[in-house]
């Protein structure tokens, strides 16, 4: 399996980037990987859209819909393409911890 590394840390990912042991996640795990994926510092909005995602991982095992994401967040899709331009399933998922979803969220 392919390792990124980020601050002196590894982390060991599948092809797309996404952690291979999503139970590695915390939020410090989420603030490097937004740094590799060029977000910056995770503001309010950021932890709003990953507890959300994290929340619907943890209790149904599967990221949820984006509108999902939106109703919960009161964030509109272009405000979540801007906070994580490699879109929600893509970025918001990857720096929440999750595998790779399996289909569009």
């Amino acid at each position: 399996m392919p390792i990124i590394e980020i601050e002196n840390k590894v982390f060991e990912v599948d092809g797309d980037g996404f952690l291979a042991q999503p139970e590695i996640w915390n939020k410090e795990v989420a603030s490097l990987i937004a740094k590799h994926d060029g977000i910056g510092e995770l503001t309010e909005k950021h932890w709003a859209i990953i507890d959300v995602i994290r929340g619907n991982y943890e209790k149904k095992g599967t990221a949820p819909m984006i509108r999902t994401i939106c109703m919960k967040t009161g964030l509109r899709l272009r405000e979540i393409y801007q906070l994580f331009p490699l879109g929600p399933a893509r970025g918001a998922c990857r720096v929440a911890g999750l595998p790779k979803p399996d289909g569009c969220v």
